[in-house]
């Protein structure tokens, strides 16, 4: 079995389903809106040791997810916001993702008096001067946003209206995060009945810090088209020691149905979800042909990217390239764009790109080279 290297797979087509933006910001940056805001206070003065900080374990993915609090009181602004959305965009280029679904939650960014219509403009303003500056250096990628309302705030219906109002303008669909313990999905069935019946997307974070209820109600009730983050499905399949499994009804349905889980497998071990990525169910979920996909859910706090994340799970699964293939087209399939541009993505940027690793590895191969790039 050939070893896939972190270059190569840094080279091939990769594809981001559950990305927040909050979450992805560089560590100079976080440091230079402080300075120019002068906000003081943060726990580290320099990029390394500030990095270090918001990615050490936490207990709980809430305690985890109020990490990003000064974060979020930086991003207050339209120029902040359009320069975290820009330099998002150009690191998930140079990290090789082609396709991407970015997480915004409005209601956080209105603090220093923007309305919700203006934080999306200043994103997606960022959105487009971040894609214009990737393609000068060969990168293509196309980033859509996902507009996010909190669990344990009342403004779900509005967010979600908001929502379709962008949907020709950059935003592909409607999503609910947030702590799940005590804010059941349910709350906001009004939102998600809104978005369903503007023939709108939905994803909904469940069965990440709370159980098999969370999930059921994400899509019995709300009607998910994807479950955000999901891991905790696997309580609903007993597993056997030869490897043979029984599914119960939830995950049957889920599977028999196709509904992707937006896996963050890094996330889920920092946060304390998951003690080790060697326990993390991704790969039972992978081999008993769910919809399963990898994403990095925040780069500031967890992988640092998807060529990271992916890397972790070659060295700990054995993952090849087909498998790596196997998964990015789960991604794109499950994005909420139309069909026909799910399709190209797959015929002329995934499968030549994975293509042309095979290519080189035969030439390797010949001349007796380890890695192909």
């Amino acid at each position: 079995m050939t070893r896939l290297a972190r270059e190569t797979i840094r080279r091939l087509p990769k594809v981001l389903l559950h990305d927040h933006l909050v979450g992805g910001l560089r560590p100079q940056t976080v440091l230079d809106l402080a300075a120019r805001s002068g906000t003081t206070g943060l726990p580290a003065e320099d990029p390394a040791r500030l990095r270090a900080w918001f990615r050490a374990a936490a207990p709980t993915p809430e305690e985890r997810g109020r990490r990003l609090d000064p974060v979020v009181a930086l991003l207050q602004d339209a120029p902040s916001l359009t320069r975290a959305a820009a330099e998002c965009v150009q690191d998930l280029a140079a990290d090789g993702v082609v396709y991407a679904e970015v997480k915004l939650a409005p209601e956080q960014h209105t603090e220093g008096g923007l309305t919700r219509e203006q934080v999306v403009d200043a994103v997606l303003e960022g959105v487009r001067v971040g894609q214009a500056k990737a393609r000068l250096f060969g990168g293509d990628v196309d980033v859509r946003l996902l507009l996010t309302a909190m669990r344990q705030a009342a403004d779900s219906l509005e967010i979600a209206d908001l929502a379709v109002r962008y949907r020709y303008a950059g935003v592909v669909g409607f999503d609910i995060a947030g702590p799940e313990a005590g804010y059941p999905p349910t709350r906001h069935i009004s939102a998600c009945e809104h978005v369903k019946r503007a023939n709108f997307h939905l994803t909904l974070h469940a069965g990440e810090g709370f159980g098999l209820s969370s999930i059921w109600e994400a899509i019995q009730w709300c009607g998910a088209d994807r479950i955000g983050q999901g891991v905790r499905i696997v309580d609903d399949i007993a597993v056997a020691e030869d490897g043979s499994a029984k599914l119960g009804e939830l995950a049957a349905y889920i599977r028999d149905t196709r509904i992707p889980l937006e896996l963050c497998p890094a996330s889920n071990v920092a946060s304390g979800v998951l003690p080790s990525l060697a326990e993390h169910p991704v790969d039972t979920l992978r081999r008993l042909r769910f919809r399963v996909t990898v994403n990095t859910d925040n780069r500031l706090l967890d992988s640092g990217g998807l060529t990271e994340e992916l890397a972790r799970l070659c060295e700990q699964f054995g993952y090849t390239a087909e498998t790596l293939r196997w998964l990015t087209v789960n991604a794109m399939k499950s994005a909420f764009i139309g069909h026909d541009e799910r399709l190209a993505l797959i015929d002329r940027v995934i499968k030549p790109g994975y293509a042309e690793l095979e290519s080189r590895w035969a030439s390797a191969a010949f001349f007796r080279q380890e890695d192909p790039w």
